[in-house]
């Protein structure tokens, strides 16, 4: 029977082949936020849009839990002024939009009476504008 050949040790340090290749390829790809999903451009986020759907969201949900609150009015009320506009350095991806209203949508009712009760509390997946401290 022969001997098994005998390989010859690596340098000390230096990388294979195979992760340098890998490498390359992880350091190359788009930062996250970059694109959109499947290799969309990322869109801005249409204020008008994503308020007016907010608001009919919020309607539907109050209605639905059966919740009476100042904001619920005001989200069922027709003569409410929908926002054209997100506040100044705030620029949301019209991704970020749609993450928002799928978690108010999915909220239990209990939750969903947080978000419009008198001192409401925002859904992390809806501060996408979070205002700055003093």
């Amino acid at each position: 029977m022969g001997e098994a050949p005998v390989s010859e040790p690596k340098a000390p340090g230096r990388p294979s082949v195979g992760f340098v290749i890998v490498l390359a390829i992880c350091a190359a790809a788009p930062t996250v936020g970059d694109v959109g999903g499947c290799q969309d451009a990322a869109k801005p986020l249409d204020a008008n849009k994503f308020f007016a759907a907010r608001l009919q969201l919020e309607c539907d949900r109050c209605k639905e839990c059966e919740l009476s609150t100042a904001m619920c009015k005001r989200a069922c009320d027709p003569r409410t002024r929908v926002p054209s506009s997100f506040p100044e350095g705030c620029r949301p991806l019209e991704h970020d939009g749609q993450v928002c209203l799928r978690a108010l949508e999915a909220a239990s009712c209990d939750e969903f009476e947080g978000v419009v009760a008198p001192s409401p509390v925002v859904p992390t997946e809806c501060d996408f504008c979070p205002e700055s401290g003093p």
